[in-house]
């Protein structure tokens, strides 16, 4: 039967007190007497103010706006359809045209029916209903909530092709 080894010196002053292996550690901090706990005074004696958690306000419900569009797409638009064949320069010469209708007095309605190549939109006459800022690209978006109800906007031009926005509500 073998015998157990002989447990390393470290080992050992794990189970003895720190003190008796000094040889292993750091020399002994001086001992500091403790303080004398401090005497109670009449302003120590008040109670500590109340903590009340504060709590957010609920969100605010992010503004929300009503706005139809006329979009003129070109060939290399985002999202433009296969059968779009005008250039960008064709695209925004036909809604200078479209824009200047609208600013005749021209049914903006009418217009979005016939000029509009936004395939969701354009047969219900621009309509985009109501979104938020979020839900549009940055460029529509700024322009849009910068409208009163019943404005018309300057050609807006994003990834999509050219807008002219008319906000609704």
């Amino acid at each position: 039967m073998r015998r157990p080894a002989r447990p390393s010196r470290l080992a050992v002053c794990a189970l003895v007190p720190l003190f008796a292996c000094s040889s292993l550690t750091s020399p002994p901090e001086r001992e500091v007497e403790p303080k004398p706990a401090p005497v109670a005074t009449a302003s120590a004696q008040r109670e500590p103010p109340k903590v009340v958690p504060v709590q957010a306000p609920p969100p605010k419900e992010e503004e929300k706006i009503a706005a139809s569009h006329i979009l003129v797409s070109y060939k290399e638009a985002r999202g433009a359809a296969p059968t779009i064949k005008r250039t960008k320069a064709q695209a925004k010469k036909r809604a200078e045209d479209v824009l200047k209708k609208a600013k005749a007095g021209g049914d903006f309605t009418a217009l979005a029916k016939e000029y509009s190549d936004d395939p969701g939109s354009g047969p219900r006459g621009g309509d985009l209903g109501t979104f938020t800022r979020r839900q549009m690209v940055p460029p529509f978006a700024d322009a849009a909530f910068a409208l009163k109800p019943g404005d018309l906007s300057a050609i807006v031009e994003t990834d999509f092709g050219f807008h002219i926005i008319k906000r609704t509500q």
